[in-house]
């Protein structure tokens, strides 16, 4: 299963706003929903506020398979709000990963939906647009595990991976990092997979990104032998239980039971 990205280098730094550091630290903690809340009244007249908020609710979707109609909600207020190219190419960005998210986990079949938004995020954000590495990951997204093209994937998450390094982006890192290495590991590419997936793991944990540390830890114990393999199993089975059943779909792969997903609404 894939996981996902936001923008943003997940940073609590002491120059960073309040508010950020607020969001930042209830999003690690799978509080999608606080972490929305903060933004709420910026989000009525802030394209960047409505498009971060817009993300977290998205992120929760995918993590747990709840909160679509809150996530449509938010991603139609950002499409409205958005002027400038680079605004409008961050909506339809984020439609397209909606619509991936409700594909994936079966929800509904909107993978023609993805792509074309995706390709209209392509046109309107220009190649050194700050959004572009996060657009130039999600493509591949679709490309992996969508229209199952792993070469058209790995050219995508390298953009990316380039895009997120000349940024400073560690927080995008992490995920081109896991990516690129599951590709590597379904070659056959041990060492490569290995070396991916463990820079992954030390990003998220540097960063204090605890709701992503468990499929971090899952991904890496893939590559590793026993018994290293059953000791990062059984530390991502803590995280897990943790936080109360996340990633939900990460269950039958740490062989403990989740939650029952409730009904996307």
């Amino acid at each position: 299963m894939a996981d996902t990205a936001m923008s943003g280098s997940g940073t609590t730094a002491d120059d960073d706003p309040p508010l950020q550091t607020a969001v930042w630290r209830l999003r690690s903690r799978a509080c999608w929903t606080d972490a929305a809340a903060l933004l709420e009244p910026h989000a009525a007249g802030d394209p960047a506020a409505a498009l971060q908020r817009t993300a977290l609710l998205t992120e929760r979707c995918l993590y747990t398979g709840e909160g679509w109609t809150d996530a449509e909600d938010a991603l139609r207020g950002a499409e409205a709000l958005a002027r400038t190219d680079d605004e409008r190419g961050g909506a339809a960005c984020e439609r397209g990963h909606l619509a991936y998210a409700s594909t994936l986990l079966g929800v509904r079949d909107r993978a023609d939906e993805a792509s074309v938004a995706l390709s209209r995020a392509a046109a309107l954000l220009a190649p050194a647009a700050p959004g572009r590495p996060l657009l130039d990951f999600r493509r591949g997204l679709i490309a992996q595990y969508i229209a199952d093209s792993p070469q058209s994937a790995r050219a995508a998450y390298r953009r990316a991976h380039a895009g997120a390094a000349a940024r400073g982006d560690e927080l995008l890192l992490s995920f081109t990092w896991r990516h690129l290495a599951s590709l590597a590991l379904q070659e056959g590419e041990l060492a490569e997979a290995r070396h991916g997936f463990s820079e992954s793991l030390r990003i998220r944990e540097e960063l204090g990104y605890l709701v992503g540390t468990a499929p971090a830890l899952i991904s890496l114990a893939e590559a590793e032998p026993e018994p290293e393999a059953a000791r990062l199993r059984a530390e991502a089975g803590r995280l897990f239980r943790l936080l109360g059943g996340v990633p939900t779909w990460l269950a039958p792969r740490i062989g403990v039971p989740g939650p029952r997903p409730a009904a996307a609404t």
